[in-house]
């Protein structure tokens, strides 16, 4: 009995902690709620389209009719609920700037909820426009803000646009619309090309959190309407058995879709980088973009859209070289500066709440500046705020990456080991193991259906102890290592099948003596393994995504993979880890490993057992390229 007393007053000092969070909670949004409904008035309009169909938009704008006021608007297919006489509970990007003065407006886009329209997803951008009927993103953007204009009297003809996720597509897709009062754009965690952001990676399918969207965001909307769609049921807490139970991909229709969600079908029918994908990559749009400025925010652990953002400002950098553009990049999951307050993730404390600096001293200023007081002359920000993970602070730059970055390799050895120094003639030419479709690797020790947002993070000892997974180390760091940029996997790979995937994640490795994150002071850092940047390349797409081809069996292949940027310190007395896989379930979809023209379409007995072989020697290196800081 003496050992369940502590235990029940722990539970109960939980219980409280967690009640008294609630109620804080509570709290603000019965503030910010109230603060809406004595500060706002709400209208429902419909605005009409070039093409004659009509948006449902809704407009909070100040009761203060002393001034004139700029419009903040997001445009999105989630729903701009509530409907009728109920209010938001927020508005605008965030707290702060719900109480600085804005018009804030909100709309359906085409095809969702209560617009009309038929909804087409990742709308492709039309270069060349001719009649009434050629509409994209960029058309209704502009309709509608010609719309807001000629029907608002309080507003002071100056527009800006923002929007997370699926509405930071929007907020990129409509910088094309180049209309001039649109003033300051910041799309945030945007979808930049769905081959690379959220459904797939490098042509991997990334499964629960492709299937779990689809299955309900996908359904088909008949009429418009303010009804959302059903969540999908799994039956089941436990997705790796859910989706192992599954099978092949081939089943998911037979199953459980039962050919109602039209773009899956898309996903079968398109397993390559062809016209359907293309047409949905808004990257080569990016251009010509005149009379505005634009800030990109994204998230270093962002599950979701990490490609996006990144890639967004490295192509408006590029072909808009005038333009005013910057890149924000935190410790936020997918949209975590707006809801969390961006201190921790999982295991993981970041020293500080990092989304309230962001909130009043970048955003909050980004659009007063361009909104509200000189919208000719750049505003007083870096061109790259970023946040130094391992460091955990914030650093400002003139281009991203930095300019002051020395290229080097890590190169992978024999026993594990993971070095700057390149192998010598007479090392062991290779690693090998067995990698079996049937027990996939698992992609957390966490029991979800959906892709976890702490993943980003997760402790990956997990998986250095099995027996399908390689691991490659440094010695202990005798200084810090700073990595500021891309990183580029050189592997020289062979297997016994004729397709394979690769898997490389980047790891911090904690010394045994490391403190506890205070946020979970029960949970011990000790030897801690957090991944910093991972990555999965399908490896029929080694050489194009257009063209697939399959491996000769057990000849020595180059497969190269581009990690995503990190800006990340490795601490003296930790070391860095590098570990390559070739399952990442149910995270990723499985390879059958035997080469299939569609793995969408692949049969059971398609799966089967291979070896596959990484090569360190000195003929065959394998390795990382990285830009130190």
């Amino acid at each position: 009995m003496r050992y369940i007393k502590p235990y029940l007053y722990t539970l109960a000092l939980l219980l409280a902690g967690y009640l008294s969070l609630s109620q804080s909670i509570a709290q603000k949004v019965n503030a910010d709620s109230l603060y809406i409904r004595e500060h706002y008035q709400k209208q429902e309009i419909r605005l009409p389209m070039r093409d004659g169909k009509k948006l449902f938009t809704v407009i909070y704008s100040p009761k203060d009719n002393s001034k004139k006021y700029p419009i903040l608007m997001n445009r999105t297919p989630y729903s701009v609920a509530p409907y009728g006489a109920d209010y938001k509970t927020s508005l605008g990007p965030s707290p702060t700037m719900m109480r600085d003065g804005y018009i804030f407006v909100y709309q359906d886009v085409r095809g969702t909820y209560m617009s009309e329209g038929e909804f087409v997803n990742m709308t492709p951008h039309l270069a060349t426009k001719k009649g009434k009927t050629a509409v994209d993103e960029s058309t209704d953007t502009y309709d509608t803000i010609d719309g807001l204009l000629k029907k608002l009297d309080n507003d002071n003809g100056r527009v800006g646009q923002w929007g997370i996720s699926y509405p930071g597509f929007y907020a990129a897709a409509g910088l094309m619309s180049n209309h001039p009062a649109l003033k300051a754009v910041s799309p945030q965690a945007p979808i930049a090309d769905w081959f690379w952001d959220d459904f797939h990676h490098n042509g991997a399918l990334f499964l629960p959190h492709a299937f779990n969207f689809l299955s309900s965001f996908g359904l088909y909307r008949p009429e418009p309407t303010t009804n959302r769609n059903p969540s999908f049921n799994h039956g089941t807490p436990d997705g790796y058995e859910f989706f192992l139970r599954m099978g092949p991909l081939k089943n998911a229709n037979d199953k459980y879709l039962k050919n109602k969600v039209s773009f899956w079908n898309d996903i079968v029918e398109h397993p390559n980088y062809d016209q359907f994908w293309q047409s949905r990559n808004l990257l080569p749009h990016l251009k010509n973009l005149k009379g505005m400025a634009v800030m990109v925010v994204g998230g270093w652990y962002d599950a979701e859209n990490l490609y996006g953002p990144l890639k967004i400002y490295r192509n408006i950098e590029k072909n808009n070289p005038k333009l005013t553009n910057m890149i924000v990049m935190g410790p936020w999951i997918h949209g975590g500066w707006s809801r969390t307050d961006g201190s921790s993730l999982g295991n993981v404390y970041f020293g500080q709440k990092n989304s309230p600096y962001y909130q009043q001293e970048v955003e909050s200023r980004f659009f007063t500046h361009y909104l509200k007081s000189d919208a000719k002359t750049p505003v007083k920000l870096p061109e790259a705020v970023m946040f130094e993970g391992g460091n955990n602070k914030w650093r400002e730059f003139e281009v991203w990456p930095p300019k002051q970055v020395q290229e080097k390799t890590l190169y992978f050895h024999a026993n594990g080991k993971l070095s700057f120094d390149a192998p010598k003639a007479g090392e062991a030419e290779a690693s090998e193991y067995s990698s079996d479709p049937a027990k996939p690797v698992p992609f957390t020790e966490a029991v979800a259906t959906g892709m976890t947002r702490e993943y980003m993070t997760d402790d990956q000892r997990f998986a250095s102890r099995r027996p399908d997974v390689l691991t490659f180390q440094t010695d202990v760091l005798t200084e810090d290592l700073t990595l500021a940029g891309e990183i580029l996997a050189q592997l020289k790979v062979a297997t016994t099948g004729s397709d394979a995937d690769w898997v490389v994640k980047l790891i911090d490795v904690y010394p045994d003596s490391a403190k506890a994150n205070p946020h979970q002071p029960n949970k011990p850092m000790g030897g801690y393994q957090q991944m910093v940047r991972s990555e999965i390349m399908r490896g029929r797409f080694r050489n194009s995504f257009e063209k697939p081809e399959p491996f000769t069996p057990n000849q020595v292949t180059p497969v190269n993979l581009e990690l995503l940027d990190v800006l990340y310190t490795f601490k003296k007395g930790h070391r860095v880890m590098v570990q390559i896989q070739s399952s990442w379930f149910p995270l990723a979809d499985r390879n059958p490993q035997k080469y299939v023209e569609n793995i969408y379409k692949a049969n059971e007995s398609d799966f089967m057992k291979a070896t596959h072989k990484v090569y360190h020697s000195a003929k065959q290196p394998t390795s990382l390229k990285v830009k130190v800081l």
